[in-house]
């Protein structure tokens, strides 16, 4: 049993490794900048603690009795500027507080490519951050993954969209480079095992399946298992920044995350040394496989994180004023019990859709992707659970209550912050009251143009939303 900080806990790929190592027996520790984005964590005995790989002065305490931390920290928005930077100090941070905290290793989750021949800039930082933690003297052990194939994934979601939307596509260079991609379930395994082999301490360690395909050649497998034909016309240019416009408009990605992922693409991404299949008992699992568990997830929803949790920034509202609030709050008498209710409003959004006038939430969605933004198409994680920091089509779960309420805060775009609140609240056995109120904060005179100027639709959607509801919840009875 070792005593581990997680750091990254609330991304991808650190959500599923929590509860993994708890469950081998070690004592978990997680460090999350607002210890709120997982209060719907199903962590049973995680130690969870508020601080920042940016702010060294929340690592040291994190670390202190810490036999080993896993660092699985990285930027994922090409739009940001001097994510480089930023990735270099958090790395530097996080090594200089585990030297002097006396940590005895660290796990690091990197990305495969040719040094000198990578061309994506944040596949370049992957590379660096690891050659940062070294420098800090520490044992780290660097595993250096290509595209990993798992539910919820963003590569795999981005190949899923593509192959399902598309049955003819045109293919640029990228999609004909070659690489090795590894199963999530296997990702998780050499990242749990490796607490048990002390000779993948200080070591660079690439790990992929047994299959080196091109992309093009994964889409048609994937294409193979769906039960779908697909053909791919190669087209000689299309560059990384029309490519990632182009997937934003097929697939729920943004363009940012489309481009980071294109760009990694450009670069041959196979293992170049095969030291994890002889350091560890199991072999990885096919692609073919991988795609046959994937599926067989996303048939049972059981997706247990998704790509969008790493996107969650808990916004602090203390500079509110609440004067300057527009609320718009509406209550209406239901015949059906509270936990009845609720079950019914917390399925809203994806495929279930918002119960009134899906064609005016459909186009405020098509609106924001042209304006940059997430729209409608990241849908939701599971169509009948909800958690704290779920994205749920263009908003985020900021507060949830079972079976009293759900707070969403916008993700789209708009001149302010808005959230979308539903409480229910017992009136007898039979009836509950349901509360829906809509909060906007503006920014700006373009913010008050805003709700001013939409406030007639907003009325609408709203007033129909709560009728809605009544009228699905009183047909189903109870």
């Amino acid at each position: 049993m070792a005593n581990i900080l997680v750091l990254g806990s609330t991304g991808y790929i650190g959500g599923r490794l929590v509860p993994r190592l708890v469950l081998k027996g070690h004592r978990v520790r997680c460090l999350v900048r607002d210890p709120r984005k997982v209060l719907g964590r199903k962590w049973l005995g995680v130690e969870v603690m508020a601080g920042d790989v940016l702010v060294p002065e929340t690592l040291v305490p994190a670390m202190q009795g810490m036999d080993a931390v896993y660092y699985l920290v990285h930027s994922m928005s090409a739009g940001e500027k001097h994510f480089e930077e930023r990735d270099r100090q958090a790395a530097r941070y996080v090594g200089d507080a585990a030297r002097a905290a006396g940590v005895k290793r660290i796990i690091y989750l990197g990305g495969l490519g040719r040094r000198g021949e990578v061309i994506s800039a944040h596949l370049k930082s992957r590379h660096e951050v690891g050659d940062i933690l070294r420098e800090s003297k520490v044992p780290v052990t660097e595993f250096r993954a290509a595209v990993i194939i798992g539910s919820g994934g963003v590569s795999f979601e981005m190949m899923h969209h593509l192959v399902n939307r598309l049955p003819i596509m045109i293919c640029p260079r990228w999609v004909y480079v070659k690489t090795q991609p590894i199963a999530m379930r296997d990702v998780q395994r050499y990242l749990v095992d490796c607490l048990d082999k002390p000779e993948s301490a200080g070591r660079v360690l690439d790990i992929g399946g047994p299959d080196i395909m091109t992309y093009g050649e994964m889409m048609l497998g994937l294409a193979r298992a769906l039960g779908l034909k697909r053909i791919l016309i190669p087209v000689p240019v299309l560059t990384p920044l029309l490519s990632s416009y182009w997937v934003n408009f097929i697939t729920p990605l943004p363009k940012t995350v489309a481009r980071i992922l294109i760009e990694g693409l450009q670069s041959e991404t196979v293992c170049e040394n095969h030291d994890a299949l002889h350091i560890f008992d199991f072999q990885p699992m096919s692609f073919e496989d991988s795609l046959r568990r994937t599926l067989a997830r996303l048939e049972k929803q059981t997706v247990e994180t998704k790509w969008t949790d790493a996107t969650f920034h808990y916004e602090e509202c203390q500079d509110i004023d609440p004067s300057h609030l527009f609320i718009d709050r509406r209550e209406i008498l239901v015949a059906r019990s509270a936990e009845k209710l609720f079950e019914l409003i917390q399925t809203i959004g994806g495929n279930t859709g918002w119960y009134q006038y899906d064609w005016l939430w459909r186009l405020r969605g098509f609106i924001d992707r042209q304006l940059g933004g997430v729209g409608l198409r990241r849908g939701r994680r599971h169509p009948h659970e909800l958690q704290v920091g779920d994205a749920l089509d263009f908003w985020r779960v900021e507060e949830f209550v079972p079976g009293h309420k759900l707070l969403l805060r916008a993700e789209m775009k708009v001149p302010g912050r808005a959230w979308l609140e539903f409480c229910v609240e017992p009136a007898d056995d039979n009836h509950s009251q349901l509360i829906q109120t809509a909060k906007f904060y503006p920014r700006g005179l373009a913010g008050f143009a805003y709700w001013f100027l939409l406030y007639p639709v907003h009325m609408l959607i709203f007033r129909g939303t709560m009728q809605a509801i009544k009228k699905r919840a009183e047909q189903l009875g109870g």
